[in-house]
């Protein structure tokens, strides 16, 4: 009975210890994302004029996928909780897609983009972004397909990696509340949001010569 204990204790260490660095993982990605990002807003510039309506459309729809980027990652927090490595969260979000953090910040990303008024850019950086969390997405599946088993992989059948299966929601339990992960994960999201008022004074530079344009996006 103790050497039972005791393997099962080791166990769980392995599974925080794998999560753990998966987890390190997406924070390293989401690092590097911010750094390509933030090269690109900082010599890019769109081939349409600044005052021109296409250019501030794009700018606006921008600003809204920032936001439903950043309050999705928040609702996908509310289900989440920390139950990924203990059980299969089904509900809210996960009903539609096995990785709505990842689609969020995809989403919030392609905001970022559209701050240069680019059609280009804003598209660019959804799949740049979708493309490096694809990598994480991979290792997570193999681990969770060996801590959660078969209802894990029943779940991977029924429900789509990536893309949202809008058909398939259900509204599920969202376990119990911690504040704590609701708030790093905001702060996560408020990094997209430094997108806003950094293109303001990066185009602002730009303009008046300050930062040279290396490259235009159509």
């Amino acid at each position: 009975m103790l050497n039972e204990v005791k393997s099962a204790q080791a166990e769980q260490g392995r599974a925080r210890h794998a999560l753990g660095s998966y987890q390190h993982a997406r924070r390293m990605v989401l690092a590097a994302l911010v750094v390509v990002l933030f090269a690109a807003l900082l010599f890019g510039q769109s081939s349409f004029p600044p005052d021109t309506v296409l250019h501030e459309t794009i700018e606006m729809v921008g600003v809204l996928l920032i936001f439903l980027g950043i309050v999705g990652r928040l609702w996908s927090t509310l289900y989440i909780g920390g139950r990924k490595s203990s059980e299969v969260v089904t509900g809210g979000p996960y009903s539609i897609t096995r990785n709505p953090l990842y689609v969020f910040s995809s989403m919030a990303a392609a905001g970022v983009g559209a701050q240069i008024g680019s059609i280009t850019a804003m598209v660019g950086f959804a799949v740049l972004c979708a493309a490096a969390f694809h990598i994480v997405i991979l290792r997570e599946e193999k681990f969770l397909k060996e801590a959660l088993g078969a209802p894990y992989k029943a779940y991977m059948a029924r429900v789509p990696r990536f893309f949202p299966k809008l058909s398939l929601y259900q509204e599920g339990d969202t376990g119990s509340f911690k504040p704590r992960l609701l708030r790093t994960t905001l702060l996560d999201g408020l990094v997209f949001l430094i997108a806003l008022p950094a293109f303001e004074l990066i185009d602002g530079a730009q303009e008046s010569g300050i930062l040279p344009v290396l490259f235009r996006f159509p």
